[in-house]
């Protein structure tokens, strides 16, 4: 398609303007938010998912390309809260906002962070007997 031509065209200034509006709603803020210090030292960074869907249409009617133009353009954007980066001396945690697990995968992948705690401390424990 010819650059001149996409130019002048009322449907592409309709899609333009609308993606335009998206690009303003949906940012990188918007997917990995803001830091939140707590007053004892914890750092909470919320990620969100954010979903969009985009339509736009239009025609010209009558021999000159805007004598009668109709168009119409739509857009929804949807943004869900997943997670806190939980970020606490030193180590970084992420704490999954409560949506039940959809599959097995997603209820072993939860309880790999807590499996991991506990191993670390049976061997902190076991090695502190052998020392003593």
């Amino acid at each position: 398609m010819d650059n001149t031509m996409e130019k002048k065209s009322p449907l592409c200034d309709l899609m333009r303007s609308t993606m335009e509006k998206i690009h303003e709603m949906v940012d990188t803020n918007t997917i990995v938010g803001q830091p939140i210090t707590t007053p004892d030292g914890v750092t909470l960074i919320p990620i969100s998912k954010v979903s969009f869907g985009f339509g736009s249409g239009g025609g010209d009617y009558g021999k000159a390309p805007k004598e009668n133009f109709g168009g119409g353009s739509g857009a929804g954007v949807k943004i869900d809260p997943v997670a806190f980066l939980v970020i606490k001396d030193g180590a970084t945690r992420v704490l999954p906002v409560a949506v039940p697990p959809v599959s097995t995968l997603d209820r072993v992948v939860e309880m790999v962070p807590d499996i991991m705690d506990k191993v670390e401390k049976y061997f902190d424990k076991k090695e502190a007997k052998e020392t003593d």
